[in-house]
């Protein structure tokens, strides 16, 4: 029978849990290091429900941790891709200004891409934009070579097999629901199981918040879920996008907009918009669960946050509601789609950190609190970075265990 100790647990399957093992172990050989997840199998969550985008760091701000990773976990990515043979496309992206008063947010768009070091940025005139993507309109865009497509659960997947190659166990179905740390000691209970660990780490995801808040009192922010909902092209209307389209998105909400991408396995998606999920993992407009819903809009952030985007929050419920209403949406980017080519699509929900202040945490938050490390905000492009925010993450450990 395996014994129950461990020398690290991570709490969490996701691509940023699996990519911190790996590091661990690839840096030692000689430790232990569990993956509890609770479901049935690895990626089921954000990391399985994303668009594929491999981004480029263009939108982040310079030295954040989001840009830092971003751009080193960017060729970490290819180069992992490389040696496993994991398809992907490098086939860039266009971002596009449709009207006059985004030409400004295009600019600075551009000139932070340039001071993150991006190289061939290109600004497109109308003319350029049509030969880059003959069907969408727009008077001004840029052309973002770096940006890719790819499959992040086949990347996910590969991550577990090289952890199970390096003797790391992922146990599945093991939900946890208490945390009792004794400073050298760390006991991680399941609702079938109890495991003592050195160091704990909390990838949780949509859960973050709450594993946290086993283990400390002194958590500043609270995951507040918001579904992204998408619709496919009809096939017969995918050549209405070569490649991937995004518009300029608006500086008051925290997301991209809804905007046109290209899968690696085929097909065209178009969307998501943005709208509080019933439920941590409310996929689906029916998914609710009271407790965590009540939670959430009684949020003095969240209750900020609505205040102060209240018309953006609106137009995100109708175009939720209305798939007319998404269509227009869409249209500004590709006049000639109409309704009928649209199918819906699925659904992922993000897990967005926020402060009391109703503010959504534009970087990411890893937290060390003595040894235990809480991943409390990881948005995209986490799946991206995922290699260097888990080597960051193994750093910390490692040290820590010193």
């Amino acid at each position: 029978m395996q014994s129950n100790n461990y020398d690290v647990i991570i709490i969490g399957a996701g691509i940023v849990g699996l990519a911190t093992a790996l590091h661990l172990l690839q840096k030692n050989l000689s430790l232990h290091v569990l993956i509890l997840e609770k479901e049935n199998d690895i990626a089921k969550h954000q990391t399985g429900n994303n668009s594929g985008v491999i981004h480029s760091g263009i939108y982040y701000k310079p030295n954040s941790l989001r840009a830092i990773n971003c751009l080193r976990g960017y060729q970490m990515l290819l180069d992992f891709c490389d040696t496993e043979n994991i398809p992907y496309d490098i086939c860039g992206k266009i971002i596009v200004a449709t009207k006059e008063d985004e030409l400004q947010r295009l600019q600075n768009i551009y000139q932070r891409g340039i001071e993150n070091g991006l190289t061939g940025l290109e600004l497109l005139d109308e003319t350029a934009i049509k030969k880059a993507e003959p069907h969408c309109a727009g008077i001004k865009g840029i052309y973002v070579p770096q940006t890719g497509i790819i499959d992040y659960t086949a990347v996910s997947k590969k991550y577990a097999e090289k952890i199970k190659a390096l003797n790391g166990t992922i146990a599945l179905h093991q939900k946890v629901v208490d945390i009792k740390n004794n400073n050298n000691e760390i006991k991680v209970i399941t609702q079938d199981n109890t495991y003592t660990t050195k160091q704990l780490i909390n990838c949780a995801g949509l859960y973050s918040d709450k594993i946290a808040k086993l283990t400390s009192n002194n958590i500043s922010v609270k995951i507040v879920p918001f579904r992204g909902e998408y619709f496919t092209l009809k096939k017969e209307k995918e050549y209405l996008v070569k490649n991937l389209i995004y518009p300029i998105p608006d500086p008051d909400f925290p997301f991209l907009g809804v905007h046109f991408t290209r899968f690696i396995q085929g097909g065209v998606e178009a969307g998501p918009n943005a709208v509080l999920a019933y439920a941590r993992e409310g996929y689906k407009k029916s998914d609710i669960v009271w407790s965590e819903f009540f939670e959430s809009i009684f949020y003095k952030g969240f209750i900020k946050l609505a205040f102060k985007n209240w018309r953006t929050g609106i137009g995100e419920m109708r175009r939720s509601y209305s798939k007319k209403a998404f269509t227009i949406a869409l249209q500004r980017l590709i006049p000639e789609l109409q309704m009928d080519d649209l199918i819906v699509g699925e659904a992922g929900v993000r897990a967005s950190a926020m402060d009391r202040n109703g503010n959504v945490v534009d970087d990411f938050i890893i937290e060390q609190q003595g040894n235990v490390i809480h991943v409390l905000n990881t948005p995209s492009p986490a799946a991206t970075a995922s290699l260097s925010i888990g080597l960051t993450i193994a750093e910390m450990a490692l040290k820590e265990l010193k």
